[in-house]
């Protein structure tokens, strides 16, 4: 590998036009074919065969009305006075007009919800009176009956003394029969209005039972308004044909530009994240801070302008070739609108690290006299080398996030891994083209000079390289107090980490005075958190119910859920044609990124078939973001296993060690879980929240803590290679254990430092972004990569392998004789052309 590259940088060096021109070329193809097949993206996230997702699946099936996405658009007025006339008008004629927009279904108008709400009120009330009259009529005519039944026991009475009095007299009795006939017949009438008043009865018992359910029912939703209490504001529901992944965001963007075309005085319109939750800008003001700083790091470390601009150039061309390449497949592949930035991050950060170290290795061999173009084939064959091995890490960890099982996750890491693939190809191509057309003049004036009387010298003695310098190694006491104060630091910090909640971001964290900021704080402050999170419960009716028998399976589900712990309004919603299905809003207490929703959503799993054949699913929004984040911690262990395992077999080829790569990797968790510590301490429980400009707090990017755990992994690598490779080669050489670690160390720290620094720059800029997500992911990577670099790297692993001394290089014999050799530092390429 390494005389490939040696070749390779040497030819580009030769080719710089050749090299430059075919970049520029492929620049502009991915460009073109970002013309072609770019397709808006996803703002959304989802992962197959949930909880929610099989509940979800199984509405769209009975009742394909409530599978599609769903949104809200929000009106308030200014002045926070209630609605004009007008005002109420002008938002109901914009919703009927609605209706005609792509891909919308339903757009309900809140003012007519709220009225249909107090007429069935009324109506329910109205219905109560009149069950009330009617039974007051038949508690009456019971009571006629009553007393006429006892008028003709008193007749039957006196009828019977008469005959009986007839009888002893030996009078006829002619007139008492027709007397007792028309006493009968008077008995039986009375019994048949008996009869009837019975029937009425029960029917106006049938009636009440109803209406008593209905009341019930109305009372359970009570909660649940589409027009506040003070006549403020007004929520207008949006139901959409598509599934909400499958929702193009153009018919999204229709309903913004339709609601935001008309404006109304007095009134002003903002949207839920559902409907217009933001794409993240790829690039803005903190991500350029971050690039200068990045620069003047590079200016510092390389002393020279030309030298400083050659890393910028690379990375920019490559992250432009990669992401825009990339984004060229988003017509054929889904892509979130976070899979642009980090591959954005990741390009910057590594393109500009990977172009650093064959820099400085070629400016090293500039100033000790080596040609310029044999300098830059050495240097892409050893410092490129490196590049290439330390790439393959990232990229594997990145690719390994396919096997998650997770797609959009999946997409990121292959998007991350292109970029990350085509900044190694730009530095050992790009790099050397532009060190070969810059020459000698990559150093200063002052370097140049010293090169001259540095080659003169060597031709008047022939001298060889000299030798390195005397190293001692640092004391055992001190490596012990540094590895213990460093193990236990990255402790404390990781301690918050204990109480670490994953979630996905609502409105609440979307920027300040952004159009779902505005909806979910007006919806919060006037209808209540839970608004912002209401649940779809799915209800699966047993078989053979009536109209009557599918009303009381309501009530009893209902009640159920409204006995919950933290439920705030329960109304049904929809019964599915064959009466097996019913669907019930369900409001929960908080927000949807409240640990109490998470609760309620798992109590509601859990609880028993409600009248013991009625079993409950549970869907929408909170729902689905509840079954992602645990699905994604549920593959954090497999998948730390894996890119841990595919990785240690890359270092033990690379150091031919067993012990520095378990080294490298226990390190490695332990700033990683410095990292998710350092997280939860500034975005769940809010330290230095005002100094970041964050101003709301919550669970952690559920998808965060994989991705850190692929890209802290692979970056990490990087780092352990470059000095470590340094420690082998000089132990390789003949120096002892402990004098190798040292003199490994001080030929890597100060362009480890610098590209550590560089790293956390390039990330670090992305936590001034407007995106609550974005901040994260740069603070998560900027954190990471500081620890990593400059507490495990360059302090506690130097001090472990003083500690274990020669046995850091341990390597079984058998296994030496099967592992390929590598030559990761390039020393038989140096031995080959004789590098001074």
């Amino acid at each position: 590998m390494a005389e490939l590259l040696y070749r390779l940088g040497r030819f580009s060096a030769h080719r710089a036009w050749i090299v430059i021109v075919s970049w520029l070329a492929i620049l502009a193809i991915a460009v073109v074919g970002f013309v072609i097949g770019f397709k808006p993206l996803a703002s959304s996230f989802d992962i197959p065969g949930t909880a929610s997702g099989q509940v979800t699946d199984k509405l769209a099936e009975k009742l394909p009305d409530l599978a599609g996405a769903s949104g809200q658009v929000v009106f308030s007025t200014t002045d926070g006075d209630a609605f004009t006339s007008t005002q109420k008008k002008q938002i109901s004629a914009l919703v009927d007009g609605a209706d005609g927009l792509p891909d919308v279904s339903d757009v309900v108008d809140p003012f007519d919800t709220e009225k249909e709400r107090a007429d069935q009120a009324v109506d329910l009330d109205d219905a109560v009176a009149k069950l009330d009259d009617g039974q007051a009529k038949i508690d009456d005519g019971e009571k006629q009956i009553a007393d006429g039944l006892d008028q003709l026991d008193d007749a039957q009475k006196q009828l019977d003394t008469a005959r009986e009095q007839a009888a002893a007299a030996g009078y006829p009795t002619d007139q008492i029969d027709a007397q007792q006939k028309t006493l009968d017949e008077n008995r039986a009438e009375l019994k048949k209005q008996k009869t009837k008043l019975a029937d009425s009865q029960d029917e106006l018992d049938a009636h009440r039972t109803k209406t008593e359910l209905g009341q019930q029912l109305l009372t359970y939703a009570e909660g649940i308004r589409t027009v506040s209490k003070d006549g403020s504001a007004a929520i207008v529901n949006v139901a959409f044909d598509l599934a909400r992944l499958e929702l193009p965001e153009s018919s999204k963007q229709a309903v913004i530009d339709y609601f935001e075309a008309t404006p109304i005085v007095g009134v002003e319109v903002s949207f839920s994240t559902d409907i217009a939750q933001g794409v993240p800008a790829i690039f803005g003001v903190g991500e350029a801070v971050g690039l200068v700083v990045a620069a003047v790091v590079l200016l510092v470390m390389l002393g020279s302008i030309v030298a400083a601009v050659f890393p910028l150039v690379t990375a920019i061309l490559g992250v432009g070739v990669g992401v825009v390449g990339s984004m060229a497949f988003s017509g054929i592949v889904d892509m979130t609108s976070v899979t642009p930035v980090l591959g954005v991050m990741l390009g910057l950060a590594v393109g500009i690290d990977y172009a650093l170290f064959i820099i400085n290795r070629h400016r090293k061999q500039l100033r000790a006299g080596t040609p310029v173009h044999e300098s830059i084939g050495l240097a892409n064959g050893t410092a490129g080398n490196a590049v290439v091995f330390a790439g393959t890490t990232v990229i594997v960890a990145l690719l390994a996030l396919n096997i998650t099982g997770v797609p959009f996750l999946g997409v990121m890491g292959t998007v991350g891994a292109v970029c990350v693939a085509i900044a190694v190809f730009m530095a050992i191509t790009m790099t050397p083209a532009l060190l070969g057309l810059a020459g000698e003049k990559l150093l200063t004036r002052r370097a140049r000079a010293k090169r001259v009387a540095v080659i003169a010298e060597h031709e008047r003695v022939d001298a060889a390289a000299p030798a390195a310098p005397a190293v001692k190694p640092m004391s055992t006491w001190r490596a012990a107090l540094t590895a213990i104060g460093a193990v236990v630091a990255l402790l404390v910090v990781a301690i918050p980490a204990l109480s670490m909640r994953v979630g996905l971001p609502d409105g609440s964290t979307e920027p300040e005075g952004s159009a779902s900021y505005t909806a979910f704080m007006t919806v919060q402050d006037e209808f209540g958190a839970g608004a912002n999170g209401a649940l779809l419960v799915a209800a699966h009716l047993p078989a053979g119910l009536d109209d009557d028998g599918v009303l009381q399976a309501q009530v009893d589900v209902a009640s159920t859920l409204m006995d919950q712990k933290d439920v705030t309004a329960v109304a049904p919603i929809a019964v599915s044609d064959d009466n097996r299905l019913a669907a019930f809003q369900v409001v929960p207490a908080e927000g949807p990124s409240s640990e109490s929703t998470e609760q309620l959503v798992r109590d509601l799993r859990a609880t028993e078939p409600v009248d013991g054949d009625i079993t409950l699913g549970v869907a929408g929004q909170a729902s689905i973001n509840i079954d992602i984040s645990e699905n994604l911690l549920d593959v954090l262990p497999i998948y730390l296993a894996v890119v841990i395992g595919l990785s240690l077999l890359i270092m033990i080829c690379v150091f031919r060690s067993l012990l520095v790569p378990l080294i490298a990797t226990g390190g490695f968790v332990l700033s990683l879980f410095a990292t998710f510590g350092a997280l939860t301490a500034v975005f769940q429980w809010g330290w230095l929240a005002d100094v970041l400009g964050i101003h709301s707090t919550g669970p952690i990017l559920s998808f965060l803590p994989v991705i850190l755990v692929g890209i802290l992994f692979g970056l990490a690598m990087d780092y352990q290679l470059f000095l470590a490779s340094g420690m082998r080669e000089a132990y390789v050489h003949g120096a002892s254990a402990r004098v190798a670690v040292q003199r490994g160390f001080r030929a890597g720290r100060a362009v480890v430092a610098a590209a550590g620094l560089i790293m956390v720059s390039v990330f670090g800029g992305f936590v001034f972004s407007e995106s609550t997500m974005i901040r994260s992911i740069g603070f998560g990577l900027a954190f990471g990569v500081l620890v990593d670099a400059f507490v495990v790297r360059m302090l506690l692993m130097p001090a472990l392998m003083h500690l274990i001394g020669r046995g850091a290089w341990w390597l079984p014999k058998w296994l030496d004789r099967i592992i390929p050799n590598v030559d990761v530092e390039g020393a038989a390429l140096e031995r080959r052309h004789h590098v001074v």
